[in-house]
């Protein structure tokens, strides 16, 4: 493999091409068309900052932060009476010791436990939009040049800005809701951030970097991961196991909705007499009057058809002067016949998951009245 020239090096072997090279130097000559020759890209590695976190995961904590910027925005905007613009301005991976060191020394420095990661986490406000927001509270906030105070936060100061932070908490751990459940609890806030180290200085973080914007008036919020805490959740934050896009839960009224409309929705139900099979001979010889013979008989029970599906046992009758049909069992499907027989093998005391798509239909009780006794016949099956 050959060295590395530097550029001196190479301007050299330049200059001594256009004047004639020397025989006695093919090392060298061969040195001088291969950085000719080689065109491609030339990235920079630090050794001294590793990249832990994949391109892929990155992209992962941005499109999960992103709703969770919009959300708070919409929240921030509830509570301050104006229109609040929360925005993702950058994910970017850097060590403990360049985040502490690019904070302004008089800040709001929120340390949050996260229980179910097992580790800290850190959201910092600067003061360019922490006063502004504490103002705004407190009535003010309608002129656009404010002077912000280089001075720590008063007690009052610190339990309004414990609103907007408790609104933080709860938007981010719905975000995560998808990848784990957080469980943030903030154990101290410092308005130094040198005075707080939770990793070693050289540890790897994830920064994720907001931009909040009231009127004229912008600041930045920045919550800090360290790797070590999310090192358990890296496989869960793939394209294969992992979606942009928040798992919500059932909601009731809205299973109620839909189970009222699917309720009203009408399914034809034909009632099979018999079937027999004919041949194309006999089918042409039929005329009225004709009896054509079938294998059922007549105390055997009739099948209930649902949009071609056998669902029903039934006898055939009449009902307030109209033909009708009565339930008297229902049709057992494969199914349950598999999960039937598993229950019987297993021993007592073992319950067995239920197989995806079985379901139970319990047979009327007898003498019980069913809403199908009302429903008439669709047809004879022949």
């Amino acid at each position: 493999m050959a060295d590395i020239l530097s550029q001196s090096e190479v301007e050299s072997l330049l200059a001594a091409l256009d004047s004639g090279m020397p025989k006695d130097e093919p090392s060298a000559n061969a040195s001088a068309v291969g950085s000719e020759t080689y065109r491609g890209q030339v990235s920079v590695y630090d050794f001294k900052r590793p990249e832990r976190v994949s391109k892929e995961q990155m992209r992962a904590f941005q499109a999960m932060h992103e709703g969770f910027s919009r959300e708070f925005g919409a929240v921030l905007s509830g509570m301050l009476r104006t229109i609040v613009e929360v925005k993702l301005s950058s994910v970017d991976q850097l060590t403990y010791g360049e985040f502490v060191f690019s904070l302004e020394n008089m800040t709001c420095f929120n340390v949050m436990r996260a229980a179910g990661l097992d580790g800290h986490m850190i959201l910092d406000l600067t003061p360019s939009i922490m006063f502004p927001i504490v103002d705004r509270l407190l009535g003010g906030g309608k002129s656009a040049k404010y002077t912000i105070p280089s001075r720590p936060l008063t007690e009052i100061e610190l339990r309004l800005i414990d609103r907007i932070i408790e609104r933080a908490i709860e938007g981010l751990e719905k975000s995560w809701a998808s990848v784990c459940e957080l469980k943030l609890r903030v154990t101290q806030v410092e308005s130094n951030p040198q005075l707080v180290q939770i990793v070693p200085p050289n540890e790897v973080i994830v920064l994720i970097s907001f931009e909040i914007t009231m009127g004229e008036i912008r600041g930045i919020m920045n919550l800090c991961i360290p790797f070590n805490t999310i090192e358990p959740l890296m496989g869960n934050l793939s394209s294969d196991t992992w979606s942009a896009y928040t798992k919500r839960g059932v909601d009731p009224r809205q299973k109620l909705n839909l189970q009222t409309g699917v309720g009203k929705g009408k399914v034809k139900m034909v009632v099979g007499l018999a079937d027999t099979r004919l041949t194309a001979q006999e089918i042409m010889s039929l005329s009225v009057g004709d009896v054509i013979m079938t294998e059922k008989g007549r105390e055997q029970a009739l099948d209930v058809f649902i949009e071609g599906r056998p669902l029903f046992r039934g006898s055939a009758g009449l009902f307030k002067g109209h033909k009708a049909v009565q339930i008297s069992s229902a049709v057992v499907r494969p199914e349950e016949l598999i999960e039937a027989q598993l229950k019987a093998a297993q021993p007592a005391g073992v319950e067995l998951a239920p197989i995806p798509g079985a379901t139970v239909v319990a047979p009327p009780k007898p003498g019980a009245k069913t809403p199908a006794q009302n429903a008439s016949a669709g047809g004879n099956r022949r």
